[in-house]
């Protein structure tokens, strides 16, 4: 970048007062969004306020309105739901009632207002904004406030951020609270897998979502379930025969049981809601199939946090107090949001909008066009579902005469067999013979080649780890066999599906194709692995689940210290060279400091942490969290940190140290690496076919140019392919990194958050976006 950084120390917010509220309904992680908002506005000196039951208490006001400390957000971060509480307003939506609260925002100074809720809460607020200086004007007439008053609070500046779990408000990826209640729905799904197995029964799932098909959508294809009913897309005339025929197929393929999703919300193409009594009822009569029906209800609001929710809401919130620091009179109310893993501020009232226009496209029967309103995200997954639950008659499908294989390399890591899964199955529709390679290049070499069907790799999405089998060998030792081997099984293409091994691995066979013309064939790598350390991609396949395992245990930790007061934790990461682990898990956890090795560190600043930690001790937080990764010193081990904060420490805190090891490298994929695994895999599947067509030449593939051999990843907000010849500049091999780590820019928010003063480059936020101008291409940060 050749702009000049931006720093946020020349924004003072001394003199300000913030009134943050959360209203509507509740969210997981709008309490970190909150403790954000105040850490962040306590920072630049502004006073911050508690305004308690959403709109209902600034319209009470009295105790409703307070003004809170640093330590009134302790502990916040891993609870679910919002501890200032949220109330429907009824007395909110007069005029009397916003009289009120304009009156009671005046008398504490609160010009400033940081409303966390869906968009019913946002279009309040921005009336409240039009209003305002007319209601200071009325209160004026009625004597209660001065001249002075009007003059001196003449504005209210308003910036919102979209807690819902339903993922329904346009113009923002992820909206606070969605990626958690898709964990809690995933759980129960993979709980009910297991029972519905043991008696080959039927289940139909009843998930949140009355106008908005999300959740059911990106559950479905996280668990790859049967059937999925949203409100967008109805399914056609006749559904029921196409259905039952689906179930009773996959019955037939030896599968035990069946998974239907519906959205709360669903409905048929008359408008006509779908319930999941009437599915049920539906398979009993016509199949007589053992069915059972599960409502989750309330239990997707509830429980704790997941880390992205948590990333999410402290980087939101933080955009926030910035957004109001900077907000002029002339700013329209905003929200910020997040397009890839880009924090945005977009136009409130545009969002709303569209949002609006989604609803008004369903009641008028345009589904297509609701679909597209919902965005590039929410369409790539309806069509990715699409693709790959329903099998197209072998009579149907394309004859491409090509052999493709997938294999797996390096580490194991979640979310693997999901994008072997995906890979398959958009292969097999594509016309393609898929084989599978066991054991990675070494497997390859050895003729572990077999070929794999559809139905093979049915119910992989939810396994952890690697089903194909993957090692960390890689292919140099081997050339001549494994050239071998895909002359042998006539392979056309290649699909390589892990960490830095695997963008290693078709370097290699890149600068093999010289000497062996069997590398001569288009060759995609999909990075996945725990560590977040491959070039060319901002996330890694498994790096979600990872960051899950490493907060889960730090939440327990810290609360097996609440007993015991004045207790330090030093933990240990995984992660090889690279801190993504470290220090995104403590921007989750809150801890209080992560050492990693792209920011070199001293005794020095290792003595600054101790009495940093000090300190913090004679407050009521009487507790600390330190995070390291493996490799950040090969001096300073976890050992001498632990030893040099116990001797430090002493008769202040005690210390405690945990290496959590392989543990974060397993258990059952999140919903985020399930669906993210299944759609940049679908992708590359789809990339392989349009190379093999363009490089088949005289009966064969000849494939030789740099962009033959490529890595799949996202770059900002877009999904991009990119040769690894390029990569190859931008990585250093030595501590398989790569040069440039876009997630350092989130380092200073860590150290804001846990009251260090720091520089944070700001040059990327402060423009105003348009909601029509965010790229079509804009694919995750959102699932």
């Amino acid at each position: 970048m050749d702009h000049q950084p931006k720093f946020f120390e020349n924004l003072s917010g001394a003199g300000k007062a913030i009134g943050v509220l959360t209203s509507g309904g509740d969210a997981q992680g709008m309490n970190a969004a909150v403790r954000a908002v105040v850490r962040m506005g306590i920072y630049v000196n502004a006073k911050v306020y508690f305004i308690y039951e959403g709109y209902q208490g600034m319209v009470d006001g009295g105790d409703n309105i307070v003004e809170v400390s640093w330590e009134s957000v302790s502990s916040i971060l891993q609870v679910g739901g919002t501890v200032i509480g949220s109330a429907r307003c009824k007395s909110f939506r007069t005029r009397e009632g916003r009289l009120q609260a304009a009156f009671n925002l005046v008398q504490r100074g609160i010009t400033n207002l940081c409303v966390i809720g869906g968009d019913g809460s946002l279009t309040g607020a921005n009336l409240f904004r039009e209003e305002w200086s007319g209601l200071l004007e009325e209160l004026a007439q009625k004597g209660k406030i001065d001249a002075e008053a009007v003059k001196k609070y003449a504005y209210l500046n308003i910036v919102g951020m979209v807690g819902s779990i339903d993922n329904d408000f346009c113009g923002t990826d992820m909206t606070i609270g969605t990626d958690s209640a898709l964990h809690r729905i995933i759980e129960v799904v993979d709980a009910i897998m297991t029972t519905a197995q043991s008696h080959q029964r039927t289940f139909v799932l009843e998930v949140m979502g009355r106008h908005c098909g999300y959740l059911a959508l990106v559950s479905a294809l996280a668990c790859g379930a049967d059937w999925v009913f949203i409100p967008e897309y109805p399914p056609e005339e006749g559904w029921e025969d196409s259905m039952c025929v689906k179930l009773s197929e996959n019955r037939a393929r030896k599968k035990r049981l069946n998974i239907i999703i519906v959205a709360e919300g669903a409905i048929d193409c008359h408008n006509k809601p779908i319930t999941s009594e009437k599915v049920k009822d539906l398979v009993v009569q016509r199949l007589g199939f053992d069915t059972r029906v599960t409502i989750l209800g309330h239990v997707q609001r509830g429980g704790t946090p997941s880390a992205f929710d948590r990333i999410l809401a402290s980087r939101m919130g933080v955009e926030a107090v910035l957004a109001l620091l900077e907000a002029t009179p002339a700013t329209p109310a905003c929200v910020v949001s997040l397009s890839g893993n880009q924090a945005v501020r977009l136009p409130l009232m545009e969002c709303v909008q569209m949002t609006q226009e989604v609803q008004k496209a369903m009641d008028e029967g345009r589904f297509l066009e609701a679909v597209r309103l919902r965005g590039r995200s929410f369409e790539n997954n309806l069509n990715t579902y699409k693709l790959l639950s329903h099998k197209k008659p072998d009579a149907e499908l394309p004859k491409s005469n090509f052999n493709v294989a997938v294999l797996n390399v390096g580490a194991p890591a979640a979310g693997m067999n999901a994008a072997v899964r995906a890979a398959v199955r958009v292969g097999i529709t594509e016309g393609h013979k898929i084989f599978a390679v066991i054991d990675g290049f070494e497997g390859f070499a050895r003729g572990k080649i077999k070929e794999i069907s559809w139905g093979d790799v049915g119910g992989w999405t939810g396994q952890g780890g690697s089903i194909l089998g993957t090692k960390r060998t890689l292919p140099a030792k081997y050339l001549e066999k494994i050239a071998d081997q895909m002359r042998t099984n006539n392979i056309n293409a290649l699909m390589v599906i892990g960490g830095f091994e695997a963008f290693e691995s078709c370097l290699q066979l890149y600068e093999a194709r010289a000497s062996f013309e069997e590398f001569r064939v288009p060759m995609c790598v999909v990075p996945a692995t725990i560590s977040n350390n491959v070039p060319g991609t901002d996330y890694s396949l498994g790096t979600d689940t990872a960051l899950n395992a490493i907060v889960e245990t730090c939440d327990r930790i810290k609360q097996s210290a609440s007993g015991t007061k004045r207790r330090v934790f030093i933990i240990e990461t995984m992660g090889g060279y690279c801190g993504y682990l470290a220090n995104m898990g403590a921007l989750a956890a809150g801890a209080d400091a992560a050492y990693i090795f792209e920011e070199q560190f001293d005794i020095r600043e290792l003595q600054a942490n101790v009495e940093h930690l000090t300190e913090k001790m004679k407050t009521s937080i009487q507790r600390g969290l330190v995070l390291r990764n493996e490799n950040c010193n090969e001096n300073y081990t976890t050992d001498f940190i632990y030893q040099l904060y116990s001797e430090e420490g002493k008769g202040v805190f005690d210390c405690r140290k945990n290496v959590l090891g392989h543990m974060q490298q397993g258990g059952a994929p999140s919903p985020f690496d399930r669906n993210f695994g299944t759609k940049i895999s679908a992708k590359a599947m789809q990339w392989i076919s349009k190379k093999l067509k363009e490089t088949y030449r005289k009966g064969k593939v000849f494939a030789n140019t740099d962009d033959s051999v490529c890595l799949l990843g996202i770059r900002r907000r877009n999904l991009v392919f990119q040769p690894v010849a390029e990569l190859k500049s931008e990585t250093d091999f030595v501590h398989r990194i790569p040069r440039e780590q876009w997630w350092l820019k989130l380092r200073p928010l860590m150290k804001i958050l846990a009251k260090y003063k720091t520089s944070y480059d700001v040059s990327d936020s402060g423009q105003l976006e348009h909601v029509a101008m965010l790229p079509k291409e804009a694919e995750t940060g959102a699932i």
